[in-house]
């Protein structure tokens, strides 16, 4: 039987060091000769990752272990572009979650770990930078577990050099091994100190073994020790029935620990059965692709990143998506970071990209053939978080910038993209203000593109705080016919939120009847924007006397005569600007609950209370109002005061009146209207 060929995201909070860990891999696995920050050739590719330090998007990279090929998968761990994690988690078989012993980072940990379980995937834990904590690593377990519903399971300890890790006993092999800089460790003896630490530590990992293995439980008690490949056994299936979470640690800048994550990962890792398994896929059928990601490319068009689920699947074979688009594969690439090579063929496990599938979008399922796939999962984009509104610097780019942020929007489902015919402006929304420069930077980059920001505009709207009544009477005489009409209107305030209603109490036929529906289109339309300069809203307009002309009378004269009316009725009837009022719903940790109560009374909001978030211990959800023209950077703030981890909902509630120094603020920037 063919070796099979695993795939395996690398996640993690912000700067744990996941891209650090993938070079390490590479060098340890002889796909890279370089290792490290210096030679980041197949992690931070872009220019905007290398010009921001961070992962932006997931990068993809094969390699070969001891006869077995993974595909790695370095995920951002940024919460601004961690909607990227979904679609690529579905096709994985395991994750490495990369973190450190830092009490501080432990929320950004849990949201991790939270999508995995969420998921469903097997996960190992790596404690990165192990060099510089190794107390923190001794207490390690008991510090990290509060992040995980998942039992932690420690499977080395570290060996110690005075203050300094040097190294690690594996508590399954009972091995002590010394780390080598870039280079496998050294096994070496057992110290004689550290033998009682190491038989409590491990017997302490076959307790939580036992919880899952009645024979082993009774080997425990019966103090028998157990063989070792029924341990290693317990380890492999436990970790892929999500049962405990094996913990290693080490570090990526120096290579330490990478050689004993690969063999675990070689020896306990699921595998392609248990991913159709857990996806619902059968084994046997036509090829079936899962798009974990779209990039567009400068030089080849758009490139498809998924992995073959079933079957192979060959270059210039014709496809269908679950979405219903049908396209012919142009080429098949095997990544490799931005670099890559061409195959002409795809076997199951497999991960590739695949070229010039234009209406295939991410997350869709591929099959070959005309009927479309069910899809395997639903991936609906995350509620957008921040909003900008973009100007071309160059009247020419008009065009272009559509067609550029329609391919931004491909690749990235998390950015949205809005004309706003009312307002004037382009807006994109997006997960927070590094995810939207980011858009930005692309569009110079990629497209060039040069586009000016500035926050989102507000959808303002004006109503009236009374009744007033006008008449206004439209007459013209240019030769021939001419144009004639009278009417008298009342106006007066709706309750909030009923809109616009038109009443006719005309009598004795002062308005003929077929020019009733003249002067309430002429209300209507005035409505699109009153004497502040906004639509007007929950107003009633009553017809209540008028004139007409049996020759010069028209519906245009008509309309003509209410606008007349309307702008003299609202101009007396107190009109007054409603701003839109958001209910905002903060996800944050309990320590910065204080914090973000702060944040919306300083933004002229209301608490409307907070309590402890559902099944999230240590966590905390705070209800408030927020009129929306305070939002622009609630989120920049949120996640300063929250270790980047805080997030919010939003839903529009109601609309409220504006007045004082902050309308005054607005219309001061309101081109009002004239009359007539």
């Amino acid at each position: 039987m063919a070796a099979q060929h695993r795939c395996i995201a690398i996640v993690g909070p912000f700067q744990s060091g996941k891209t650090a860990l993938l070079e390490a891999i590479l060098h340890r696995t002889g796909a890279i000769d370089r290792p490290g920050r210096a030679g980041a050739r197949l992690g931070d590719t872009s220019p905007e990752a290398r010009a921001h330090g961070m992962s932006v998007e997931p990068a993809f990279a094969t390699t070969r272990f001891l006869g077995e090929a993974f595909t790695f998968v370095d995920c951002p761990g940024s919460i601004e572009f961690a909607h990227d994690l979904k679609a690529v988690l579905l096709a994985c078989d395991a994750a490495i979650v990369v973190c450190e012993a830092d009490e501080r980072k432990l929320p950004a940990l849990e949201l991790t770990l939270r999508e995995l379980e969420a998921a469903g995937i097997p996960r190992l834990l790596f404690i990165n930078k192990a060099e510089t904590a190794p107390g923190s690593l001794r207490d390690a377990l008991a510090l990290l577990q509060p992040a995980s519903r998942v039992p932690l399971l420690m499977r080395q300890i570290p060996l110690m050099e005075g203050e300094a890790a040097v190294g690690f006993i594996d508590l399954a092999l009972e091995r002590a091994f010394i780390w080598r800089e870039q280079a496998p460790s050294e096994v070496v003896a057992l110290p004689d100190g550290e033998l009682p630490r190491e038989k409590a530590e491990r017997y302490t990992m076959l307790e939580r073994l036992a919880d899952h293995d009645d024979a082993l439980m009774e080997d425990l008690i019966a103090e028998v020790e157990p063989q070792a490949d029924r341990v290693f056994a317990d380890l492999a299936s436990e970790l892929r029935r999500g049962q405990v979470v094996s913990v290693l640690f080490g570090s990526a800048e120096h290579g330490h620990g990478v050689t004993r994550l690969l063999k675990a990962l070689r020896h306990e890792a699921p595998g392609l059965p248990e991913t159709r398994e857990r996806l619902g896929v059968a084994a046997e059928g036509a090829p079936l692709v899962q798009v974990m990601k779209t990039l567009h490319t400068g030089f080849g068009g758009k490139l498809s990143v998924g992995r073959v689920l079933r079957a192979a699947i060959r270059e210039g074979e014709a496809v269908t998506g679950s979405g219903g688009g049908s396209a012919r594969v142009a080429a098949l690439t095997q990544l490799a970071g931005a670099a890559g090579h061409r195959v002409p063929e795809v076997q199951a496990g497999e991960v590739a990209g695949f070229a010039k599938l234009d209406p295939i979008a991410t997350g869709e399922t591929l099959t070959t053939g005309a009927e479309a796939p069910d899809a395997l999962a639903e991936l609906p984009a995350p509620d957008p978080v921040h909003a900008l509104a973009l100007r071309v610097r160059d009247r020419k780019d008009d065009v272009r910038l559509s067609a550029a942020l329609a391919k931004l929007a491909d690749e990235d489902p998390a950015l949205i993209v809005e004309h706003r015919a009312e307002l004037g402006d382009l807006r994109l929304s997006g997960q927070g203000e590094m995810h939207l420069r980011v858009a930005v930077e692309r569009l110079s980059s990629r497209f060039g593109i040069g586009v000016e920001t500035e926050p989102a505009r507000v959808a303002y709207r004006e109503t009236i705080r009374g009744p007033a009544e006008a008449r206004a009477r439209h007459k013209k005489q240019t030769g021939g016919h001419g144009q004639f009409a009278d009417v008298a209107l009342a106006v007066r305030p709706l309750p909030r939120g009923e809109g616009f209603l038109f009443e006719d109490e005309v009598v004795g036929g002062a308005v003929p009847r077929q020019y009733i529906a003249s002067v309430e289109a002429g209300a209507r339309a005035f409505t699109a924007k009153g004497p502040l300069g906004f639509p007007v809203v929950d107003i009633a307009v009553t017809l209540k006397d008028g004139a007409a002309h049996a020759v010069d009378s028209s519906d245009a004269a008509f309309q003509a005569a209410t606008r007349l009316a309307m702008d003299d009725a609202l101009a007396k009837a107190g009109p007054v600007l409603l701003e839109p009022i958001l209910a905002v719903s903060m996800a944050v940790p309990s320590g910065a609950t204080a914090k973000a109560t702060g944040l919306v009374t300083a933004r002229r909001g209301q608490i409307l209370g907070f309590d402890a978030r559902p099944g999230w211990s240590g966590w905390d959800v705070v209800e408030a109002l927020i009129p929306e023209a305070e939002m622009t950077d609630l989120i920049v703030e949120l996640r300063s005061a929250t270790a980047g981890v805080g997030t919010f909902t939003t839903r529009f509630d109601h609309r409220a009146e504006l007045t004082g120094r902050a309308a005054d603020a607005v219309l001061a920037r309101q081109p009002v209207r004239k009359a007539g």
